[in-house]
């Protein structure tokens, strides 16, 4: 028996539809923002055909529902219905066939896989695809006709014009979302440009490169990582978005994570989990939160060496090749920034050695001369002399001149302390060291590899100052009975270690009575190298630099 409601009900009046269709139209292409015009899309199509309920799924490209948007059912119900749909049922038959299908009983049609729990009653269904650009972007889904039990031919014509005029606001949108995407992207690279052209550090450039990228795809978090001291590790250096403070500075395995596999291979990777990729030393893995990511190489002239990594929380939308195409941009003026700022630093290097230099030549023929002319004229009067003790002093003043222009060759050619003067840096090390358990009578023990010693030859007045330091720390608060002194190489980097077997501290507070370990850092730092500290009560102190080769 017919629903008495229903029979009252009067046909629509085809004039006040195709009004509704006209007003329909200008309403969808009067939308720039994609994400508006969809949701117009589903309002209008459930006005325009009397139903009550209505949804659009948006399909990627592997033909999945991605996005689901809804009308007529409220966010109460939303939750409590759970996970959107996934393509099963008679919402996956409209994706496979790609044309419109009517349906009176839902219940009743055996396509149908029914519904989940807490989902509203629904009877009578319609569904027609929405094509955007020569492909089908997704599909409209309306139930529940109002006033009649099924809609009619005349619906199914109406939802078909419906979704050709959305059709046009779809691409309408895109493109000008792609106008405006181009937009910004064309602003982000000016002003990329012009930081790393203004003499910001290479930091604040890579911190600016993440920030953009994040924006134009609109991720949730960017990283860039790059070669630690050691050649088997990465460090992010930047991080920007959420979890960026539990992820800036994080150091993991070169060889066994995603970002490895980048490098090596030197092309991007997409993930749509990466908090279930398996390689579990991706920092990104261990945060647990989140999903889609993606990771670009960073390269150079002679090949990758570094990433940048865009992701979105769990849950978040996919990256696809557009935003990889995207991201690679920002990944150039990375790579750029770095080189840059190496350039710099080396530019910098060389006007320093040129002042050097100038300075060299000036006091090798002018101060160093007129000292071997003081020292000539003095052992000439030494000579002539006939009272020893007045020569004995003469022959001491000229051995004092020789020795200061022994220094002062040093100074000038290399900027060495006194103790390299005709010195090695490994003959360098051993007498300070000797010297040290003359002084301390701490037992001390020296390996070194002369080697790696002499490829460190530009850089041994810091190497000696820095073990002086640590060692001037065991001496004064070790209370140690050995100690060693050694050098050598790991992969591209020199190790220079100092052990003691002291009474230890706690390097989180750091030694009583100075800036010792705070200076050795420092030192570090400014060649390129870092300082590590271990220590305990039970096994003294080992202070590590390691210094890039």
């Amino acid at each position: 028996m017919q629903d008495p409601s229903i029979a009252a009900t009067p046909a629509p009046d085809r004039g006040d539809r195709a009004a509704k269709l006209i007003e329909a139209g200008l309403v969808l292409s009067s939308e720039l923002s994609l994400d508006h015009v969809l949701q117009r899309l589903v309002d209008v199509a459930t006005e325009v055909v009397d139903a009550r309920y209505g949804a659009l799924g948006v399909l990627d490209h592997d033909g999945r529902i991605k996005e689901f948007l809804t009308t007529g059912v409220t966010s109460d119900e939303r939750e409590a219905i759970g996970d959107p749909p996934v393509g099963h049922g008679l919402l996956g038959l409209l994706i496979r066939e790609g044309r419109p299908i009517r349906v009176p009983d839902i219940a009743s049609d055996p396509r149908s896989v029914g519904f989940p729990p807490n989902h509203p009653q629904m009877t009578s269904f319609m569904g027609t695809p929405v094509k955007a650009h020569g492909r089908i972007f997704g599909n409209i889904y309306l139930t529940e006709k109002i006033g009649a039990a099924a809609f009619t031919d005349e619906d199914e014509r109406t939802l078909a014009i419906l979704a050709a005029q959305a059709g046009v606001a779809i691409e309408n949108a895109r493109l000008y979302a792609e106008a405006r995407r181009r937009e910004r992207w064309l602003e982000s690279v000016r002003e990329i440009g012009s930081r790393i052209l203004s003499g910001a550090s290479s930091d604040e450039a890579l911190e600016l490169i993440a920030a953009r990228a994040m924006e134009l795809v609109g991720a949730d978090l960017a990283t860039i990582a790059i070669p630690g001291p050691g050649d088997d590790k990465l460090t992010i250096s930047v991080a920007v978005g959420t979890h960026a403070s539990a992820l800036r500075g994080r150091a993991f395995p070169l060889d066994s994570s995603l970002s490895g596999e980048v490098i090596r291979f030197g092309r991007a990777a997409i993930v749509e989990d990466a908090g279930a990729d398996e390689h579990v030393h991706q920092p990104l893995v261990h945060l647990g939160s989140v999903g889609p990511a993606m990771f670009i190489p960073l390269s150079s002239g002679t090949g990758a060496f570094g990433t940048l990594a865009v992701a979105n929380l769990r849950g978040g939308r996919t990256f696809g090749d557009e935003d990889v195409r995207l991201v690679e941009t920002f990944a150039a003026q990375a790579a750029v920034a770095l080189e840059y700022e190496r350039a710099r630093q080396q530019a910098q290097r060389l006007a320093l050695m040129e002042d050097r230099e100038r300075i060299a030549k000036e006091l090798h023929d002018g101060v160093i001369q007129s000292l071997f002319a003081v020292g000539m004229g003095l052992q000439g009067a030494s000579a002539m002399s006939a009272e020893a003790e007045t020569a004995r002093r003469l022959d001491d003043a000229v051995q004092e001149i020789d020795r200061v222009i022994r220094d002062l060759r040093n100074y000038i050619f290399g900027l060495r302390p006194g103790i390299l003067a005709d010195r090695q840096l490994d003959q360098a090390l051993r007498e300070l060291t000797k010297e040290f358990e003359q002084k301390s009578e701490v037992v001390t023990v020296v390996d070194i590899d002369e080697d790696v010693a002499g490829e460190l030859g530009s850089r041994a007045s810091e190497l000696i100052q820095m073990t002086r330091e640590a060692l001037s720390n065991v001496g004064r608060h070790a209370a140690a009975a050995t100690c060693r002194v050694s050098l050598h190489r790991d992969g591209h980097n020199a190790i220079l270690a100092i052990d003691d077997d002291g009474e230890g501290f706690d390097p989180a507070v750091g030694r009583p009575g100075g800036q010792g370990l705070t200076n050795l850092r420092a030192r570090a730092e400014a060649l390129g190298g870092e300082t590590s500290i271990e220590s305990s009560a039970a096994e003294g102190t080992t202070v590590r630099i390691t210094i890039p080769l």
